[in-house]
């Protein structure tokens, strides 16, 4: 099985398959300095994985390009399945932010969002200056980022927003698909937001730093 694999990423294997291996090895992530682990809930250490690896294993084919998942310090997370009430609340937000933007603004929908050397998000929506390409915008350089969560509210409301808060990220909308109740997340200090209201469907929700983009979510849907 190895000796098949590695003819199909042009490696070479012995009898065993073991040269193979490290030679592949030693061409993506030249092992020869100790590499850095995260600590599990059950306390075995884990690869701490880059970004530039996880980059690397992408345009090599290790990953499907289907598979969804999210870099966070250095483990890859895999996230929830959408749901049909997600996708047409994102689609439709995006498609709104898309003809309210200025030609200064770009709305990017699911890029990835790399907030340092070992953590990626992949938000519903990334609103940037268009000034700079979307790999590299970082957390402060963002004019607004959305979650739209149906089964990931509670992953978005906390596990997301510490990251969020802790990069910089000005302003973050956690939108509740079921309800389109939306936690508006603006003045991020260390690990937290100092403000985080929770802003009903019918209420004009205004970004701070794009406001050109004011929207009630309640116009979204057909009534």
């Amino acid at each position: 099985m190895v000796a098949s694999t590695a003819g199909n990423v042009g490696g070479r294997a012995d009898s065993n398959g073991v040269v193979w291996y490290r030679v592949k090895m030693n061409e993506l992530f030249n092992p020869a300095q100790q590499h850095p682990t995260t600590q599990a809930a059950d306390g075995l250490p884990r690869w701490r994985w880059t970004v530039a690896e996880i980059e690397r294993l992408t345009a090599a084919g290790y990953f499907h390009e289907d598979e969804r998942f999210e870099l966070l310090g250095g483990e890859i997370v895999p996230m929830s399945p959408k749901g049909r009430r997600h996708e047409i609340v994102r689609l439709e937000l995006g498609y709104r932010f898309t003809r309210l933007a200025s030609e200064d603004v770009f709305v990017a929908a699911e890029p990835q969002f790399n907030l340092d050397a070992d953590t990626f998000l992949v938000p519903d929506l990334l609103v940037h200056p268009r000034a700079i390409a979307t790999p590299d915008v970082r957390g402060s350089d963002a004019l607004l980022v959305v979650e739209v969560a149906e089964t990931s509210l509670a992953y978005d409301l906390k596990t997301k927003a510490i990251l969020y808060a802790a990069h910089g990220v000005p302003e973050y909308w956690v939108i509740n698909a079921s309800t389109l109740v939306t936690a508006v997340h603006t003045r991020p200090s260390g690990n937290a937001y100092a403000s985080a209201p929770e802003i009903a469907p019918d209420a004009l929700l205004v970004p701070t730093r794009v406001p050109s983009l004011a929207i009630s979510l309640d116009t979204l849907l057909p009534k």
